[in-house]
């Protein structure tokens, strides 16, 4: 497979003609794909990154997947105004496990490496990240467009955050990778990393595929008929991928949750239980808040003047409702909402 095959669907492959170099090496190249430990599941647009990784791998190259373990407790803003959460490391290690379970549906176990960057990272003395650190400026570091949004704001932004792309440049260094693969999101701390590579007297290659292509058909099924109705097309999309990581089973079970909540607008068979607060009457806004995850309490009470929240199918009319009526009532705040109350 010639390198314009191997990156048909990505949005930059960065430096020009690098990738076709690297594949007259006549090596295995070394594939590298960051993997964030603080949520186990495999979203979508990640197994589509997951099958372009399958295809260096049948190719005979090496996929190595970096556990931001370490990272994880520095926090990655990603383009949000707050750090992400630090973790327990039993929490970490779990959500690790299963990830990589689930990207074994796709990639080949025996091509696979999956490393910890904590391995590295945690072994950094206090001068190598001070060398580390002489990589980049402060100016380079505030090109990336959520920190110069925060910074021109005004908002905080910690030391710690402006570490991270340094941090994940270094576990590029020290497995040599060849190739590095991300998102569309991660395009600054890629390029960040090439720049720490370059330092180091290591120059690679990174090809970023777009999670966002609509052209889904295609990508995940491969192309091919489909059904004329979009919304039928949409089901067997559904199905199919379902099918994939659940199994037919999980896709009908999926399907029959979608049709009664979504397009049926019923409550689905399995709803949570909830306990109601003390206090009669009970307040609905700090309750849809507090208890469904609603935004806030100014959302939840334009959700009660639209009607979208509703009392054992019967919209709410009131701000603050008699507790006996909430007492083993089912609760739906908008479409995909649900919780029952118990009184006590």
């Amino acid at each position: 497979m010639s390198a314009a095959d191997l990156t048909r669907h990505a949005v930059h492959v960065l430096p020009e003609g690098e990738l076709e170099r690297k594949l007259k090496l006549g090596r295995p190249l070394r594939v590298k794909l960051g993997i964030d430990p603080t949520a186990p599941d495999i979203h979508l647009g990640f197994a589509y990154v997951l099958d372009r990784l399958a295809e260096f791998q049948r190719e005979g190259h090496t996929v190595v997947l970096i556990v931001g373990d370490y990272t994880a407790r520095i926090g990655d803003p990603s383009g949000r105004s707050d750090e992400r959460p630090v973790l327990p490391d039993e929490v970490l290690d779990a959500n690790a496990k299963e990830f990589a379970e689930q990207a074994f549906r796709v990639l080949d176990r025996e091509r696979t490496e999956i490393r910890f960057n904590g391995e590295w990272l945690g072994k950094l003395s206090y001068a190598e990240v001070v060398r580390l650190a002489r990589t980049i400026t402060v100016a380079r570091i505030l090109e990336r467009d959520d920190f110069a949004e925060r910074f021109a704001a005004r908002e905080p932004i910690s030391i710690s955050e402006l570490l991270y792309p340094l941090m994940q440049a270094y576990d590029s260094v020290a497995i040599e990778a060849d190739i590095e693969i991300g998102g569309t999101d991660q395009l600054y701390n890629l390029l960040a990393g090439r720049d720490v590579m370059h330092d180091y007297g290591l120059g690679k290659t990174m090809s970023i595929p777009d999670k966002a292509l609509p052209q889904w058909w295609e990508l995940v099924v491969g192309g091919g008929p489909h059904p004329d109705d979009p919304m039928e097309w949409k089901l067997e999309l559904a199905r199919r991928i379902v099918s994939r990581w659940h199994g037919d089973e999980g896709a009908r079970r999926g399907e029959a949750h979608f049709t009664r909540v979504v397009r049926e607008h019923q409550a689905p068979d399995e709803v949570p239980e909830g306990r109601l607060p003390e206090g009669d009457p009970v307040h609905l806004p700090a309750l849809l808040v507090d208890q469904l995850g609603v935004g806030s309490t100014s959302e939840a009470r334009r959700l009660i003047a639209q009607g979208a929240v509703r009392i054992d199918g019967r919209p709410a009319a009131e701000i603050d409702v008699p507790r006996v009526t909430l007492e083993g009532a089912l609760v739906q705040a908008g479409k995909r909402r649900f919780m029952r109350f118990s009184g006590a």
